[in-house]
């Protein structure tokens, strides 16, 4: 029998109804803690936030202050941003080729006085045993097969070499010699940082570089895969592409973000938290998860996303203080390259902006990053063009796929191999009924 949609949208609407009674107490108690927020200092922040193992919940860490705004400032005539996207078709046991396809695409946009529009996509298929299968160097018998989840990871790393590649190619050009003042506007009136012009070897084109998603492997954290998985694709993949964009830094105005779209993270909501609590981690143990807690005060933060936060707090436009994530993956394996985020209003949604710990104490490079992604996302009627294009040179589609399936077909016949597949596969193709 196929869905009810009768019995179905009687249970929707009797959600629905509940979500509005809880509305009204959500939006006091949202706003009880942002003003017991707005009284906790900067140092006793930094202090309460910092890392601690016996913690029950992900709780940012407070680098400058725990709830703060900043606007963003024009950005530069003359500036490029390359982005780059991945889509995959995974290992299917259903067909006679143990195989995956990755296919990565993006596009290099150009603004200013020499606009320019570069769209790239290249397919890689993967067949051979070093791809299939990552495998413990201290003990060869140690094998972990590439598909699912492992196969999603390697690519996000994929996407970020393709995306330093791209970096790369872009032309050194003196477009940008403007001394345009790229630091923060700050609230509290510091004293801005010098131009960009002057962070350049030449004054070459700013340029963007921006991912989708998040810098944080999260698929790595806990038990899930042995250390060797964890240390094949950080260690020997994804750090050396995050060194390579940091040099390449070092003589160009060059800021790397990853841009997450409606985030569902608390781990400010959780900073918040552990200023407010009065109880000893013992306490917290007993009464505490990552999204609820049942004593006051911690209580008032319960179910609340660091999203509605900054929707509250911050204007359009303006982004909020930079917080380093305590995420086991970035503070134990990545290193200089430990990734902090802040939350940007585009006006049409809040998101949160990644950046690798280079980027977040570069008061030229973070600015920029904040003033080019808001662009972006104007250009984009609320979403980076850049992200968009990439997405569209990327993905691979249903009918893609059936075509896949039956290129392998047909290459294995022109061989003269055997082609087969999984009675199971054959029983979808053929209904009974």
């Amino acid at each position: 029998m196929s869905l009810d949609l009768g019995e179905t949208i009687l249970q929707l609407d009797r959600v629905v109804q509940r979500l509005d009674l809880a509305r009204d107490n959500r939006q006091l108690r949202l706003q009880g803690l942002l003003e017991a927020a707005a009284q906790v200092s900067a140092p006793s922040a930094i202090e309460k936030t910092r890392f601690a193992a016996d913690r029950p919940f992900l709780a940012a860490q407070v680098v400058d202050s725990l709830i703060s705004s900043y606007a963003p400032t024009p950005p530069p005539e003359d500036w490029c941003v390359v982005s780059v996207d991945g889509s995959h078709i995974d290992v299917d046991r259903h067909i006679p080729l143990s195989c995956y396809l990755i296919n990565l695409g993006g596009c290099a946009l150009t603004y200013g006085a020499n606009p320019d529009a570069r769209l790239f996509s290249r397919p890689e298929l993967a067949f051979e045993d070093h791809d299939l299968y990552l495998t413990d160097t201290a003990n060869p018998a140690n094998q972990e097969t590439v598909q699912g989840p492992l196969l999603g990871l390697l690519r996000t790393v994929k996407e970020l070499r393709r995306l330093a590649a791209a970096v790369r190619e872009i032309p050194s050009t003196p477009l940008y010699q403007g001394g345009t003042d790229v630091s923060p506007n700050r609230s509290k009136g510091e004293a801005s940082a010098p131009p960009l012009s002057q962070g350049g070897a030449r004054g070459d084109l700013p340029v963007l570089a921006l991912m989708d998603g998040s810098l944080v492997l999260w698929g790595l954290s806990g038990r899930g895969y042995p250390p060797f998985v964890r240390d094949a694709i950080i260690r020997d993949r994804l750090l050396p592409v995050l060194d390579e964009l940091r040099d390449l830094a070092r003589h160009q105005p060059i800021t790397v973000a990853a841009y997450v779209s409606l985030p569902r993270s608390t781990e400010v909501v959780n900073a918040i938290r552990c200023c407010l609590c009065p109880h000893d981690l013992s306490r917290c143990q007993e009464s505490c998860s990552n999204r609820r807690s049942t004593h006051q005060p911690c209580d008032a933060a319960d179910s609340i996303l660091d999203r509605e936060i900054f929707q509250a707090r911050l204007p359009k436009g303006w982004r909020s203080s930079v917080y380093l994530t305590n995420s086991s993956v970035s503070r134990e394996h990545y290193g200089e390259h430990q990734v902090h985020f802040y939350y940007l209003n585009v006006g049409t949604e809040i998101a949160r902006v990644e950046v690798p710990q280079w980027i977040a104490q570069d008061e030229r490079l973070l600015a920029l990053s904040h003033s080019l992604i808001l662009d972006q996302c104007h250009r984009g009627q609320g979403y980076p063009v850049a992200i968009s294009e990439a997405h569209e040179q990327a993905v691979i589609n249903g009918a893609d796929r059936r075509v896949f399936k039956r290129m392998v077909a047909e290459a294995l016949e022109r061989q003269g191999l055997p082609v087969y597949t999984s009675e199971k596969e054959r029983s979808k193709r053929t209904p009974w009924l």
